[in-house]
């Protein structure tokens, strides 16, 4: 007689899993909105640009467009150089930030029907 291995593998109800990946959603969107405050305020110090203008600036970065004003100096070009770096980034941590949850519960999945369908093999 050969022990078998238990597995304590669950996976979340759809509520529950609905509510996880909205955490990680809202998580996603926090760190967006401090990437945006970060180069806005970068702009804003470095570039003495006007709020309204920053956002754009920091915008058009982060979503890979480029810049829309010019920098008026060193000090400004070298901002805008790290906060692109950052920006490059950014969108890689978002996208995998929401998509967690998703392949998570769909590893879960597939890995029940494997314990399943070896359950079946042992009979």
């Amino acid at each position: 007689m050969t022990a078998r291995k238990t597995h304590s593998l669950t996976v979340r109800s759809p509520g529950a899993f609905l509510r996880h990946a909205a955490g990680f959603i809202l998580l996603a969107s926090g760190f967006l909105a401090l990437s945006l405050g970060i180069g806005m305020v970068g702009y804003h110090l470095t570039s003495n640009l006007p709020w309204i203008d920053s956002l754009l600036n920091a915008s058009m970065i982060l979503t890979g467009m480029g810049p829309v004003d010019p920098m008026p100096d060193d000090r400004a070009k070298i901002f805008a150089s790290c906060y692109a770096i950052f920006s490059g980034a950014v969108y890689p941590a978002m996208t995998a930030l929401i998509l967690y949850p998703f392949l998570h519960r769909m590893l879960c999945l597939l890995h029940l029907q494997a314990l399943e369908g070896q359950g079946d093999d042992a009979h």
